[in-house]
Parts: structure tokens; C-alpha cells; sequence
């Protein structure tokens, strides 16, 4: 149990971490990745709209003005570029060219003086595999695209994006590596520190196991000893009423200080089990035929539905027991005339126990949550009638438990409880 306290102490400490490092680098470099593709979307813009070419920049004044003074630079400093944020030198550091096509899709021409990397015959070839894919503006390798319609037929304008997508994968990468390397480390450091952190949790449950191992121990011998008093009571006085009660209620405390002793040592790391492989279908039905008696007593249907010769490797004393209670269960708390079906079969590589009875009332959902707590009973006005105390499921989980197999419960119909053992085979 300590164990798997501090293995999910360790995972969801790290799937926190993961999940709050994906959102802020997640974020920074969307942010990134949108602001490139946003500045090359508005330089297309302002190309679209001058035919492929940036806007020219009006000459300097010559009547005296300075250039800083002159209208022309005036003109500019509120031109397409400075407005949206950009420097006069944006014309000079970009890298683009342009093909127009007419409404067929052949070519008519195409620029290309303003790159290097790229020649006419690519430049036709990008803009036709543009114009087939029917898309008026995305990337195409690391070229931006936007398809401007013109008097003369269409413009397909690239702009070389290569700077700055390389700049964006090389921050993606580096802060992939960052954040691996940083989890690996905080990894490192919770695998180191975390056994520190649950010394208390584990000190206090080992207390606690060992008191409850030592005080059951205890209370054995003078329950012993008070029922062998009362039985020399009833050889001498007879029975009576007071020493029936006495004795009863010492079988019952009996009872409950074996179930937790069996808990105590099934919650152990290592619970020392005698694995053996045995016919689970003949202990099963056994096990069911002795619950017919008082199924019928008490007027309810026992149905059996038992796939034959299916064996299981664990321990055969511990599996008795789990199907004991199980049934045990379901004929306590199943009203008077109704039915409780035991179904059991080979589902894949596992073996699946399925146990299901009719019930008083409708089971809710927190109700089905905390059927396997320790004295936890789902009426909890039938509890002096029934005689249990709250300990059979806890207990059937915990051999389910050591057994690698899962338990779980259900209500698939209203009035209906369906107890779903699954066990691996070995």
C-alpha cells in the first residue's frame, strides 16, 4: 500500500508538472509560431496590393527641406510599413517573387529578381501546385503564399519564411529538450525525496497494522478463555438465554478480530500466499452449492452458470474465501424471493467471476463507491439481522488484490447489484 502511495505521489506529481510546462512553453511558442505567420501574412498583404512589388519610396525633397523634414519621408513614416509595425528596411530584408497565371491556371510570367534560391522554372512549378491545391493562402515548404486576383489573371506571391520558421523550431526544440531534461531531473529528485515524504504515512500505518495484529492476538485469549467459562456454566446450570447470548456474541467478536488479523496480513507488501494451480469451476460451484440451503430457506433463486474445466493458479483457500463472501453478500442483502446468479468464464487471458443479486432499494453511484470501505454495509438497518459488520468486501478486495486481478461493482438495472471480479491467469 506504502508502495503504491508513493508511486502515485511520484505520477501525479509529474503529470502536474508536464501539464503546467506544456501549457506555458505550449503557449510561448504558439504565440511565436502565430506572430511569424502574422508578419508574413501583412508583408503579402502589402504585396498583393501593389502587384507583386512593395511600395517605392518617394526621393528626398530638394527646395531646402532636409529628408527628415521633407513631406516625402513624412509620407512614409505613416506608410504600410510603419504602421504595422514595421522599419523602412522591411522592402530590403525580405525575400519574395510572384507568378501570374490567368483564370486557367497557366502562366503568364513570373518574378523572381527579388531572391536568389529560386528560379523561374520553380517559381512556375510552386505556383501551379498552389493553384491546384485550391488554397488562397497557406505555407508551401517554408514559403508563405497568398493568391491576389488582378486585371490580368491571378498573382501567387511567396515569401521566403525560412528565417524565421528556423528560428521557431530552433526555440521549439530547445525548449522540448529544456522541459525533458527538467522533468527527467525532477523525476530524479521525487524518486530520491519522496520516500522521506511518505516515512510518516508508512510509520503511522505500520503502527497501526501492528496494533491491530497484536491486539486481535490479545483479545483472542480471553475470548477463549470466556467461552470455555460459559460452556462449564451450561454443563452446571444448564442453558439458558443469557448464556446463549454470550456465546454468541463471542463467536461474533471472534469473527471480527479473525477478518481484521486476515486484512492486517493482507495488506502487507509481500502477504505470504500458497500459490498452487487448482480446478477454480469445481471450487466455484462448491463453494455456491453450500449457499444453496440457505437460499431456498430464505425463498430466493439461486442461479449457476459455471464454464467447466477452468483452472487458476493462486491460493485456493484465500479464492474459497473470496467467493464466500461474495455470495455471502448477495443472499444477506437480496430481498426475500429474489434472484442471485453466480457466472463464471474465460474472458481473453483472464478468468471472470460474476456475481449479481437483486436488491430493496436502487443502488447509487457513492453508494457502489464505498462498498468495498471497512464496516461499510449498504443497509444499514438490516445490520443486526444480517450479523455482518461491514468487512467482507474489504476483504474480497484485498485477495482480488494480491491476486493481480480487479474488482468492481455495478448496477446495471434498477433493484440489481452485479459484482465483477476479474482474475489473470498465470
Amino acid at each position: 500500500m506504502i508502495k503504491k502511495l508513493r508511486l502515485k505521489f511520484i505520477a501525479a506529481s509529474m503529470l502536474s508538472l508536464a501539464l503546467v510546462l506544456l501549457v506555458i512553453l505550449g503557449g510561448i511558442n504558439a504565440m511565436s509560431y502565430r506572430k511569424t505567420v502574422s508578419d508574413a501574412d501583412t508583408i503579402l498583404s502589402i504585396l498583393a496590393s501593389n502587384q507583386g512589388m512593395f511600395p517605392q519610396r518617394m526621393p528626398p525633397a530638394e527646395d531646402g527641406f532636409s529628408q527628415k523634414d521633407s513631406p516625402a519621408n513624412n509620407a512614409m513614416d505613416d506608410g504600410p510599413f510603419r504602421k504595422r509595425g514595421f522599419s523602412d528596411e522591411t522592402p530590403y530584408e525580405s525575400r519574395f517573387f510572384s507568378v501570374l497565371l490567368d483564370e486557367a491556371g497557366q502562366v503568364l510570367s513570373a518574378d523572381t529578381g527579388k531572391i536568389a534560391a529560386v528560379d523561374g522554372a520553380t517559381a512556375t512549378e510552386y505556383a501551379q501546385k498552389v493553384w491546384n491545391s485550391g488554397k488562397s493562402s497557406g505555407f508551401w515548404k517554408d514559403y508563405r503564399f497568398i493568391r491576389s486576383a488582378e486585371a490580368g489573371g491571378v498573382r501567387v506571391i511567396f515569401l521566403d519564411c525560412g528565417r524565421s520558421l528556423s528560428s521557431f523550431r530552433a526555440v521549439l526544440l530547445a525548449s522540448v529538450s529544456v522541459s525533458l531534461l527538467g522533468l527527467l531531473a525532477v523525476l530524479v529528485l521525487l524518486v530520491l525525496f519522496s520516500r522521506r515524504i511518505v516515512t510518516p504515512v508508512a510509520e503511522s500505518y505500520e503502527k497501526q497494522r501492528r496494533f491491530i495484529t497484536d491486539a486481535g492476538h490479545e483479545i483472542k485469549t480471553p475470548l477463549t478463555i470466556i467461552g470455555a467459562d460459559a460452556d462449564l456454566l451450561e454443563l452446571e446450570s444448564g442453558e439458558s438465554e443469557w448464556l446463549s447470548d454470550i456465546k454468541r456474541q463471542i463467536t461474533r467478536l471472534t469473527g471480527l478480530t479473525n477478518d481484521l488479523i486476515y486484512l492486517s496480513r493482507m495488506d502487507e507488501e509481500r502477504p505470504q500466499l500458497q500459490r498452487i494451480e487448482f480446478p477454480l469451476s469445481d471450487v466455484v460451484e462448491e463453494v455456491v452449492q453450500s449457499f444453496q440451503g440457505p437460499a431456498k430457506a430464505q425463498q430466493k433463486e439461486l442461479r449457476i452458470d459455471i464454464q467447466p474445466l477452468l483452472s487458476f493458479t493462486g491460493d485456493e483457500k484465500a479464492i474459497r474465501q473470496l467467493v464466500s463472501i461474495l455470495l455471502d453478500n448477495a443472499v444477506k442483502y437480496s430481498p426475500e424471493g429474489g434472484a442471485i446468479s453466480v457466472r463464471l468464464e474465460k474472458e481473453g487471458r483472464s478468468l471472470k467471476l460474476t456475481v449479481s443479486n437483486a436488491t430493496v432499494q436502487s443502488m447509487e453511484r457513492d453508494q457502489l463507491n464505498r462498498l468495498f470501505d471497512r464496516f461499510y454495509r449498504m443497509d444499514q438497518s438490516r445490520s443486526s439481522s444480517t450479523g455482518g459488520y461491514g468487512l467482507g468486501m474489504s476483504i474480497a478486495q484485498s485477495i482480488v488484490a494480491v491476486h493481480r486481478g480487479k474488482i468492481r461493482a455495478d448496477s446495471p438495472a434498477e433493484n440489481l447489484l452485479t459484482v465483477v471480479v476479474t482474475l489473470p491467469q498465470q
